[in-house]
């Protein structure tokens, strides 16, 4: 299955990432694995620039989904551009979806993802309406 990045969405956030030794593979790549560690470290950076830390006795983001797919190899040593977008706002959730490029060849995408980011009331484990404050981030 290949999911693509929707026509309309909202840049929302951008950061580099370094390629570390240890990111990459026997077949001298970064392992497809860390691709979903790059897509959640945009997704944290992003959170918490917007003040919204993980808060495990109150409410904050789920992940429901995320998919990645992936266009070219990237190498060891470089650095990462991250840049994340938003969309499709419902009651208690929104897309979150990201572009993988490298600092040295920004134009070309190497990988892009995306989540299904669902907004939940820890204690009583169930999805709560989106905060007009996020809200206001995210439209």
């Amino acid at each position: 299955m290949k999911l693509e990045l929707p026509e309309q969405k909202k840049r929302v956030f951008s950061m580099t990432i370094p390629i570390r030794w240890g990111d990459m593979d026997g077949m001298n790549h970064v392992n497809n694995t860390i691709y979903f560690r790059y897509l959640e470290i945009i997704r944290i950076e992003w959170m918490r620039s917007i003040g919204c830390p993980p808060d495990p006795g109150g409410e904050g983001p789920v992940i429901a989904n995320a998919f990645c797919n992936f266009y070219r190899q990237l190498e060891y040593p470089g650095d990462v551009i991250a840049t994340m977008y938003v969309s499709d706002v419902g009651r208690s959730s929104f897309e979150s979806w990201c572009t993988l490029s490298r600092s040295d060849d920004p134009e070309t995408v190497y990988a892009a993802g995306g989540a299904t980011t669902v907004w939940v009331n820890f204690p009583l484990k169930k999805s709560a309406p989106l905060p007009d404050w996020l809200r206001a981030h995210l439209t």
